[in-house]
């Protein structure tokens, strides 16, 4: 009877010890998955010494392509380079090096959720939709969606397009806006171009009437303009929105490094210098002067920094 109550008692206990195995064999991918997903960002720049930053084509004057196909330029861009400074110390890889990669209107989104992207500093609006997919960093600009048209087409206001054919850049929050205020307005036709450039191409060529985006992109299409004198920035904003950069949803260990470096900018003074280079100075590839003057909202949020849609 004691050999048996041994023997059972010896099997139960080797179950229970197969039982623990198991169970902890099955738990520890998931808490290292978890501990990757805190943060991942950091970890994959620091196994790969490389971090991939995301750039427009032709968002002016925060991340385009001017005079070097290779080396995109802006506001925009030069915050990233700030944030690029602020991982290297954070990591200790001086000689961390820069992949870009190309992102669109279209692709941003999926890029920076899907990993391919480490973070995305462009023209991209904070929303409520976006944050269900990503995480934005503190704000660094706000614009109002308005219409860019020729000084000559009798356009004033949104409530001019009766009839008209409009031009925006698919993928966009004006985009989105205008499709559900279409009818409303009693607009003759909305046309989605694949980016900035190609949407104030239309503009120019007489396919659209007017082009609504952020006016602040607005002015830089027009400052590539043979003649910048014969366009115009009109109408009263029906969106104001907040930049933010992008990065992977829930990294916030990433975040943190991220919302410093902005923040650094703004509480070192530093932020004004690289808005009047960018604003209010001649910029490539033309050497002109958006003269854009920094608004009162804009110098609330540098001010005070957050990371809300408004």
């Amino acid at each position: 009877m004691k050999s048996k109550y041994q023997f059972a008692t010896l099997l139960c206990v080797s179950a229970l010890t197969l039982g623990l195995s198991a169970c902890s064999d099955n738990q520890a991918p998931n808490h290292q998955q978890s501990g990757e997903n805190a943060s991942g960002t950091l970890n994959k720049i620091k196994q790969s010494g490389t971090i991939v930053l995301g750039y427009r084509d032709s968002s002016i004057p925060f991340s385009y392509i001017a005079d070097n196909p290779n080396q995109p330029v802006g506001y925009a861009h030069d915050l990233q380079l700030k944030v690029v400074e602020a991982v290297k110390q954070k990591l200790n890889l001086p000689d961390l090096k820069i992949r870009y990669n190309l992102v669109t209107s279209q692709n941003r989104i999926p890029l920076v959720s899907n990993g391919t992207v480490d973070l995305e500093c462009g023209s991209t609006t904070n929303n409520k939709e976006r944050q269900q997919q990503v995480d934005f960093s503190v704000g660094f600009f706000e614009v109002g969606s308005r219409l860019l048209t020729a000084t000559d087409s009798g356009i004033k206001d949104f409530s001019d397009l009766k009839g008209k054919k409009l031009v925006t850049t698919a993928g966009t929050t004006s985009e989105r806006y205008i499709r559900q205020h279409e009818k409303e307005l009693g607009i003759g036709e909305i046309i989605s171009a694949k980016d900035h450039a190609e949407s104030f191409l239309m503009l120019q060529s007489g396919r659209a009437a007017a082009f609504m985006m952020d006016d602040i992109l607005l002015a830089g299409e027009k400052s590539k303009a043979k003649n910048p004198e014969q366009w115009q920035i009109v109408g009263t904003a029906p969106i104001n929105e907040i930049y933010g950069c992008m990065l992977r949803k829930g990294d916030t260990k990433f975040k943190q490094v991220v919302d410093d470096a902005i923040k650094a900018t703004y509480s070192s003074g530093e932020i004004n210098n690289m808005y009047k280079k960018w604003f209010q100075s001649p910029i490539p590839p033309k050497n002109i002067n958006l003269n854009f003057a920094m608004s009162d909202d804009l110098k609330s949020l540098i001010s005070n920094p957050h990371d809300r849609d408004q």
